[in-house]
């Protein structure tokens, strides 16, 4: 019976790996690796002979397309893994498991080391509710725009990958961008020089650009936007002035109230006003009555 096998493997120590991930990688009968030659060598190092095929970001539709059949015509049992870490989180293999699971292989995980928990771990925030963003965009405004979404959409805690050599400007737009947030920011999580900064964004900021080491190693950012406040112009909807009138109505405003609603989104007063008449007579018609300003 064919299984396909998410396997964890170290991101840094490697003493880290569980007994049952050695089992597996052991014992299956092909690994899907991201890199051939990283997880070669980690093989290598625990004795394992285990043949490997590659599967990465860039060929993973292509894999996900003939390997699960294969293991179906061959009955293989195939572990996943990547670089370091757990496949499928920012890294390859969702495709992979999505397509072995339609075809009615059993998925099953080998659970282990994540730089996403492990930073979590070590941060001191209140972790109860959190949201993973993998790697943030490069460019200033989309950055910008992705850490105000983010700060919008309720959730307190999130979490990011970074570059050494970006790290520096994503902490400097989330300065400016969300003002009041912390940052734990974990650099060679499980490595002999793992560091752990946390303060205001300022701080991490000042001790960054302070650390001529700073440039080396990846990191994972945990931000507690809980102390954000954003000062941000709500754009108008683009539904008709009629249809917010009414919505607002619905919602249980009065005629003034929801007049001010649409001024506060940048509405002329006039042509609320002209709205205002046609909601008022189309409701008369509906109602055979007048309705009269609250």
């Amino acid at each position: 019976m064919p299984r396909l096998y998410v396997v964890a493997t170290p991101i840094g120590n490697l003493s880290d790996i569980s007994p049952r991930a050695l089992e597996t990688l052991k014992g299956c009968d092909l690994i899907a690796a991201e890199d051939t030659r990283v997880t070669r060598a980690l093989l290598n190092h625990f004795s394992i002979d285990t043949p490997c095929v590659s599967n990465h970001q860039h060929n993973e539709e292509q894999r996900a397309a003939s390997l699960p059949q294969r293991m179906i015509d061959e009955d293989l049992t195939v572990a996943v893994v990547t670089d370091a870490g757990t496949p499928a989180i920012s890294d390859p293999g969702s495709v992979l498991v999505r397509e072995a699971a339609a075809l009615g292989i059993e998925v099953l995980a080998v659970p282990g080391p994540t730089a996403m928990a492990s930073a979590l771990s070590v941060s001191g925030f209140d972790t109860r509710e959190f949201a993973f963003y993998g790697f943030l965009p490069r460019q200033k405004k989309e950055l910008r725009d992705k850490l105000t979404a983010m700060k919008q959409s309720g959730v307190p805690i999130a979490v990011v990958h970074e570059s050494p050599h970006r790290v520096i400007d994503l902490v400097r737009a989330i300065v400016e961008t969300l003002p009041g947030c912390r940052i734990s920011a974990s650099c060679d999580l499980t490595k002999l020089y793992e560091k752990t900064i946390r303060g205001t964004a300022e701080e991490v900021l000042e001790q960054l650009l302070a650390n001529e080491k700073a440039e080396k190693g990846e990191y994972c950012l945990v931000l507690d936007m809980s102390g954000v406040t954003l000062d941000v112009p709500q754009a108008a909807p683009d539904a008709s002035l009629e249809a917010q009138l009414f919505e607002a109505l619905m919602e249980g405003c009065d005629w003034r109230e929801a007049g001010e609603r649409l001024t506060a989104r940048g509405a002329k007063r006039n042509d609320v006003y002209r709205a205002r008449t046609a909601v008022q007579r189309f409701l008369e018609e509906m109602t055979g009555e007048d309705e009269t300003d609250e």
